[in-house]
């Protein structure tokens, strides 16, 4: 069956969780995870919590999934070493830098491949399980034929979200909030632009064109088991306990109950949160209009609902209870004895208890029902006693304590047992081999981690590239600039002129940001049709198998959101010649950073801010075939739309990123710098790039310097 995987964004929702039905639940402590607003938990509590979970067999998977700095790596260490000494089971990681400091210092502990790791075909899949990871949690935005084929072809373990909120970028790929609010989402600090009105191609009105509505999928979970999704996961973990435990309980009576909702279930799931009802849009390969919607601000509680949803977990109720056996003797002039004994995965597993010689009564003797009676009272414990037995001599006593003292000793044996038996199932390879050779496996491994290696010197002087959105952009006076490069979309190169002159400028191919399993072929395809193209742009784990063994330059893209000295390690390990980092990182961050590649960053052009697969203009006002439209917020900002791969948007920053008058980016140690062309006529790119290589005064008119300076929370 597949594990139903629960938010427990504090203590309160984590019982809500687990006695509703989870079989494991995701939790963030500490500073690094991508709900950082959520309560979260203390090195104690989530200790505590842990116990609690693992006592009911519930799976407790540890949230480390944001982009991290150098400084922040040691400390998000010292949080995966507490994870592991504390027994979670699994890490969700997104930053690639963190991903190899865990597998160095915890190599015990599970790895789960964020959905902030953008993955969302075969070959990123696949390359995520070759890197060690025991999971992929796979993109909203996948169809149920995209997710069987992934599930049929990797070995990893896949996990799809099934119920909750949407956002309308690509996870890890949106930067709408950094770059507008100063808080961003890949560091767990949203400020849910796309909650906000906008207009489209005309004045904001009111509308909300970037607001989907919450999934729900509950009517599909036969056909996710049968393409061997592994865990259903629900989102939430902002949410208040309630909602967690009415849609863990409803989710968790469909899968034990093999069916789908009922009319009063799907009512009381719209209750407990929705945006003017739910979508399975994307699970049916559906986009369009009917997928949106939103909250009211006024939107009434449940009050009713909530309150008995209430009464399944409040004041220690306990819905998880491990059915126990009781089996005791009192026998004239012995230490009396009481056996406990449960099922575990292990088999039958019994704990004894002694007390002391029962006494000859005086007045009333002690019977078998009193035995009972007192034994079964197992209180606040996660027991219950369904199976009673006794060998009761005549005559004798034993005071109340004593009996109570017994139940207590032998139940606490009996947890102890619980808690070294749910050990034994997760224990790793290296930990099975350690209990074979007869030596204490209890312990997983902390290991230090390896010292940095020094890094390359950076170049004296930054040299300029450029990137394209059109082929026409590319003209013979911009390649007399001499770029050191000129990123053009893949599926672009065959619209370049070709009497052009490239000289020693280098031509890469870009490989869009998102696509699908069904495009890998055709996107390997048009490199091959284009040897011109020397080197490729990867943006993404999934380009790599696309990309590799075409004897190609491979550079990374802005996409693989590289944050740390760390990420250009590993990537430098993946093959990369050079890497784009991230430009949500400060110039002192950039300046910082070992330079294992040589790198990159963009300083010039409208920055990104969404991918969407669902089309902003065509949803709101009709296809307008690729031609320019506009996103327009309450300020009157105005964010150009552009028409990507698949027919997919972008979403561009209303400002123009401009530093050619900073003297800071000539000091950051980077190779090379990007002038981004989006809107720019073919004219204007030249002046830009004449402009940066001190050759002109040209300045954009509404002008941004980005996140270089201010950063982000």
């Amino acid at each position: 069956m597949m594990e139903l995987l629960s938010p427990a964004g504090g203590l309160d929702s984590l019982i809500a969780a687990v006695q509703t039905g989870a079989d494991a639940v995701y939790m963030g402590f500490g500073a690094f995870n991508a709900r950082r607003s959520a309560k979260n938990f203390t090195d104690e509590e989530f200790a505590s919590a842990v116990a609690y979970c693992h006592l009911r067999g519930v799976r407790v998977f540890l949230t480390l999934n944001t982009l991290l700095t150098d400084r922040e790596l040691e400390q998000a260490a010292e949080s995966l070493r507490k994870a592991n000494d504390m027994g979670v089971d699994a890490v969700l990681v997104q930053d690639w830098g963190l991903l190899t400091l865990a597998r160095e210092i915890v190599p015990d502990v599970p790895l789960h491949a964020s959905t902030q790791m953008s993955l969302f075909t075969l070959g990123g899949a696949n390359e995520a399980a070759a890197l060690g990871l025991e999971r992929v949690v796979l993109a909203r935005e996948l169809a149920r034929d995209e997710i069987r084929e992934i599930c049929a072809g990797c070995p990893a373990q896949i996990e799809v979200f099934a119920h909750g909120a949407l956002c309308m970028c690509y996870s890890g790929q949106c930067e709408m909030s950094a770059v507008v609010g100063e808080r961003s989402g890949n560091r767990g600090a949203c400020a849910q632009p796309c909650r906000l009105p906008y207009g489209v191609n005309g004045p904001c009105r009111g509308g909300h064109p970037l607001s989907l509505k919450d999934a729900n999928l509950s009517a599909y979970l036969a056909e996710m088991e049968a393409m061997g999704v592994a865990c259903l996961k629900l989102e939430g973990r902002m949410k208040r306990p309630e909602y967690v435990a009415v849609v863990t309980g409803i989710y968790r009576r469909l899968l034990d109950e093999k069916r789908q909702p009922t009319a009063e279930e799907s009512r009381r799931l719209e209750q407990a949160f929705s945006r003017s009802g739910f979508t399975d849009g994307y699970w049916l390969g559906k986009k369009g209009p009917q997928m949106f919607g939103t909250r009211p601000e006024n939107a009434p509680e449940p009050k009713e609902l909530f309150a008995k949803t209430r009464e399944m977990y409040e004041n220690g109720r306990e819905n998880r209870k491990i059915p126990v056996s009781l089996a005791i003797r009192v026998q004239a002039g012995k230490p009396v004895s009481l056996a406990v004994a449960c099922q575990s995965n292990n088999g039958l597993m019994n704990v004894w208890a002694q007390g002391p010689v029962p006494e000859t009564a005086r007045n009333r003797a002690l019977t078998a029902e009193e035995l009972r009676e007192r034994l079964s009272k197992t209180g606040g414990t996660v027991f219950t006693v369904e199976q009673f037995r006794a060998e009761l001599d005549d005559g004798l006593m034993l005071p109340a304590s004593v009996i109570n003292g017994l139940r207590r000793d032998a139940l606490e044996g009996l947890k102890q047992r619980l808690e070294q038996d749910w050990f034994l199932r997760r224990m790793s390879p290296w930990q099975k081999e350690e209990l074979r050779q007869g030596r204490d496996p209890h312990v997983r491994r902390v290991l230090e981690a390896a010292a940095l290696p020094e890094a390359p010197e950076p170049p004296a002087a930054m040299r300029f590239t450029c990137s394209v959105q059109k082929a026409e952009q590319v003209t013979a006076a911009l390649l007399a600039e001499k770029p050191a490069a000129v990123y053009v979309p893949v599926e672009e190169l065959e619209r370049l002129d070709p009497e052009l002159d490239w000289g020693e400028t280098e031509l890469c191919a870009v490989l869009p940001r998102i696509f699908r399993t069904a495009d890998e072929a055709l996107l390997r395809q048009l490199l091959e049709q284009h040897p011109e193209a020397s080197a490729v742009a990867i943006g993404n784990l999934g380009h790599l198998p696309i990309a590799r063994g075409l004897n190609r330059t491979l550079r990374g893209d802005f996409g693989l959101n590289i944050f740390n000295s760390r990420a250009l390690l590993f990537w430098q390990g993946q093959g990369l010649a050079s890497a784009t980092v991230s430009f949500e990182l400060r110039w002192q961050q950039v300046r910082d950073l070992r330079k294992y590649l040589p790198c990159e960053a963009i300083i010039y052009g409208r920055l990104p801010l969404m991918v969407t697969e669902n089309c902003v203009t065509r949803c709101s006002v009709g296809c307008t075939h690729g031609a320019g439209s506009v996103l327009t917020d309450r300020t009157g900002a105005r964010f150009p739309v552009l028409c990507g791969y698949g027919c997919r948007c972008e979403i561009q920053n209303s400002k123009t990123l401009f530093l050619a008058d900073k003297p800071e980016m000539r000091r950051c140690g980077l190779t090379y710098g990007r002038l981004r062309f989006t809107t720019e006529t073919p004219e204007q790119c030249v002046q830009v790039l004449q402009r940066y290589q001190n050759g002109g005064s040209w300045t954009p008119e509404d002008l941004t310097r980005g996140l270089f300076y201010r950063g982000v929370e």
